[in-house]
């Protein structure tokens, strides 16, 4: 799942600091191809049903402020999220991080900032990031909901971090461990009157020949193609990655600037022609992939339901949409376009859980000197009467004065609740209002005591984890017709009555996480609508009654899961909204479609992280390129900052 909310904010603070760095080596060098360049271009949520006690026992590393607030700094995030800290951290800024529930000695009050942050530093830009909780990270936070087990409680899987943000920041100095999946994908069958013979699954993984065998259990035709189709993705997956780290071409300034921004703005183009150049004759092709549904576009690789469904679950998770939705097929692409340790699209569990990550961010920038601060909600942005940000004014009533504010938040948060309107246009602001908003997701968190033992694959006699426990599992995944089915549900506005479950296993290569002999096991779920249907509202109730259908759904595939059960915590789309400020429970912040993509992220003629009041700027999952715990957005943004920094 895509962290969307404030975990955007932490890279963007600490990609400022790593990019100064880089670009104090470039001046003397390239003066005067820079001369040239000027010239041309729950509380709630929590469900237990056994052995939790009413609070949890532990919270993740609690930052905390050295000393008093400062009156006044060059940068304010608001959010520490992975985006914002990234963001702040572009300069390592932290010392090595703690073990969950310590406070680190002579932290200012958060996460670091890479290599550019680092170089903020040295220009003297001090910065600050005001998180609204009591732990950063946003979506990507550990918590121990119950006694003994961490849970990566929104976000839960990593593959987008972009690799540059691993180095820039340091983030193995600073902490970070990850365990790689393989395999990394399982999609057992419900196959009855089969007698004493165990139900088909499909097992994919990195050897390719062993995914042929798995395939050709369903189709002999499809194991031929699956390398074919593979080397396609691959090829457009490298296609879109530059697009991935330069904020878009800047249209406004292509159209309407002067002659000096508009051949500044050529530069923006470059992005563009290297994937074109990657594409080459076959554009048309990666152009239909893009803009079709996926079935569309499996359908001419593939005959087999079961692989079909399981590749389509990646085009339609965490979106409204079906796999019949046009479109789709960039969503997919979004999800196998990242890689982890140097090997494409692979998959993995941050050790200690996603807050893991974030405090590994953190790290980087406070030892660069940035400060974080954590149950410090930002009320408002602060204008100047010449209209430009001076500052965001605290819950409390702090005021704090900067020369640019950096939001993590999404862009209804940020737009439509911080700012004063009276500053952004009407239409900027009807605009933002009418973002695609729409959620289908429902996250359950749950502690058991024992390994889910699945008919089509048994455990072992002494239930030690087995390779297809640390996959993501699909459940009623056989058929894109039971996808289809599950999303008309929603769209009549009631949860689906066989939902689409991705179920992972972190603790069976992460042991850290949870008691001996027992597991964290996370569900990933879909769809469920915002607004139900008959009047009804998620409450207690309506919050359970969907669990349990989705306990019966696993039931069915490992019989003897329901009662392994210790405890679980239930966050419907409204409850990912109050808790992790996520727009609709979305964890995108807005919808991956092509009409809110690139140049219209969040809004065309606003994609270039600035907005129409001076001095503010977006660097969540709201921007470009979107969401996922990618960085992308807040080290994007930190460039961005940093060279209108320099004209001021």
């Amino acid at each position: 799942m895509a962290a969307g909310g404030s975990s955007s904010s932490l890279p963007v603070f600490s990609l400022l600091l790593p990019l100064l760095e880089g670009t104090k080596k470039l001046i003397a060098s390239k003066f005067l191809a820079e001369y040239w360049a000027e010239m041309a271009a729950s509380g709630r949520g929590l469900r237990r049903a056994m052995c939790a006690s009413p609070c949890p026992a532990w919270r993740p590393a609690h930052w905390e402020a050295k000393g008093r607030l400062k009156p006044e700094y060059d940068a304010v995030v608001i959010g520490a999220g992975h985006n914002g800290l990234v963001a702040v951290s572009t300069s390592p800024l932290c010392p090595a991080p703690l073990a969950p529930g310590r406070v680190p000695p002579g932290i200012k009050g958060g996460p670091c900032v890479p290599l550019q942050a680092a170089y903020l530093q040295k220009l003297g830009v001090n910065t600050a990031v005001f998180e609204r909780r009591h732990v950063i990270g946003g979506a990507a936070v550990t918590e121990e909901i119950i006694p003994g087990f961490k849970f990566s409680r929104a976000s839960y899987l990593l593959s987008l971090l972009r690799p540059q943000i691993y180095t820039e920041l340091e983030l193995k100095k600073h902490g970070l461990r990850l365990h790689l999946r393989n395999p990394y994908s399982f999609t057992p069958m419900l196959e009855e009157g089969t007698g004493s013979k165990v139900p088909r699954s499909l097992l994919l993984g990195t050897d390719m020949v062993e995914n042929q065998k798995q395939i050709a259990q369903f189709s002999r035709k499809d194991a031929q193609a699956f390398p074919k189709y593979e080397a396609f993705m691959n090829r457009l997956a490298l296609a879109v990655d530059p697009l991935l780290d330069a904020a878009p071409v800047d249209m406004e300034a292509f159209w309407r600037g002067s002659l000096l921004q508009r051949l500044k703005s050529l530069s923006t183009l470059t992005p563009l022609l290297q994937a074109g150049r990657i594409l080459g004759v076959q554009l048309p092709q990666y152009y239909q992939v893009l803009t079709a549904p996926i079935t569309k576009v499996l359908n001419q690789w593939f005959e087999s339901e079961p692989l079909k469904a399981t590749l389509a679950t990646d085009a339609v998770i965490g979106a409204m949409i079906s796999p019949h939705t046009p479109g789709s097929g960039y969503v997919l692409l979004h999800h196998v376009m990242g890689g982890l340790e140097g090997i494409q699209g692979a998959w993995g569990y941050v050790e200690g859980g996603m807050g893991a990550l974030s405090d590994a961010i953190a790290s980087s920038a406070t030892a660069h000197s940035a400060s974080i601060f954590t149950e410090k909600t930002v009320a408002k942005v602060q204008v100047s009467s010449g209209g430009r940000v001076q500052g965001v004014v605290l819950q409390d009533g702090s005021e704090v004065r900067s020369k640019v504010v950096l939001s993590n938040a999404s862009p209804q948060i940020t737009f439509l609740k911080l700012t004063p309107q009276e500053w952004l246009p009407e239409e900027f602001v009807e605009r933002i209002s009418q973002l695609d908003t729409q959620s289908p997701v429902t996250k359950i968190n749950v502690a058991v005591d024992r390994l889910p033992d699945f008919l089509a694959a048994p455990n072992t006699a002494r239930g030690q984890p087995l390779p297809h426990h640390q996959c993501s599992v699909h459940l009623n995944c056989e058929d894109i017709t039971l996808l289809h089915q599950a999303f008309e549900d929603a769209m009549d506005g009631w949860p689906s009555h066989r939902p689409m479950i991705e179920l992972c296993i972190p603790s069976s290569l992460d042991p850290t996480l949870a008691p001996p002999g027992c597991h964290v096991i996370s569900i990933f779920t879909q769809y469920t609508p915002y607004t139900l249907a008959g009047g009804k509202v998620w409450d207690e109730k309506e919050r359970n009654t969907y669990a349990d259908k989705v306990f019966e759904c696993i039931e069915a595939y490992a019989p003897g899961f329901k009662s392994s059960v210790l405890g679980r915590d239930i966050l419907v789309p409204p409850d990912l909204e109050r808790i992790f400020g996520l727009p609709g429970g979305n964890i995108f912040h807005c919808a991956m479609g092509l009409d809110q993509l690139y140049f219209s992220r969040p809004l065309p003629l606003h994609s270039s992280y600035r907005c129409p009041l001076r001095g503010l700027y977006l660097c969540g999952s709201g921007a470009h390129p979107g969401g996922g715990v990618m960085g992308a957005a807040g080290r994007n943004a930190a460039h961005v900052v940093f060279g209108d920094l320099k004209s001021m």
